[in-house]
């Protein structure tokens, strides 16, 4: 994508401005749009990304990214695996039977050795790992009481419950 047609059309909107003002202006305009461009063009690379990380959360699991080649940003479109879109659409059905509305996205972060395992889990029972992670979160939350039990006090205090 060049983005030299829309920083020039700025240059072009921003003279003219300045020209209906007079020339003093106009002399300033073109003396302020030597430094501009590069503060044009950084703007609307924030702007794209901030529109490809929007896009990409709605495409989940597939991806859109933004890269630079020279001062032209590209755009790059990573499809969804077909059996990860499948076990996608399944996803509520794995979470609660009577759960209603589209899956929701949450960031998790996890240590790398940790990753390593859960990655090699995923695999070992054929599903992807975000649909594991939810069998998993859903395995244990039906497991694990809503509140766990208290002992009476005798002095200290002790609490119970259940603890993968």
């Amino acid at each position: 994508m060049k983005l030299t047609p829309y920083v020039d059309n700025l240059r072009r909107e921003f003279l003219a401005t300045a020209a209906a003002t007079g020339e003093e202006p106009q002399a300033l305009a073109e003396r302020l749009l030597a430094s501009l461009d590069a503060s044009v063009r950084l703007m609307l690379l924030e702007v794209l990304s901030a529109a490809t990380d929007e896009i990409s959360r709605e495409f989940a699991p597939g991806s859109v990214d933004i890269r630079l080649q020279g001062l032209d940003p590209s755009f790059v479109v990573t499809q969804a695996p077909a059996e990860a879109v499948h076990e996608e659409m399944t996803a509520p059905s794995l979470t609660d039977p009577q759960a209603e509305g589209t899956p929701a996205r949450i960031n998790f972060r996890v240590p790398g050795p940790l990753k390593a395992r859960i990655e090699e889990a995923a695999k070992q029972s054929g599903l992807s790992v975000n649909a594991w992670l939810v069998r998993a979160v859903n395995d244990t939350l039906h497991a694990v009481p809503s509140h766990p039990q208290r002992r009476p006090s005798s002095g200290q205090r002790h609490v119970t419950g259940w603890v993968r």
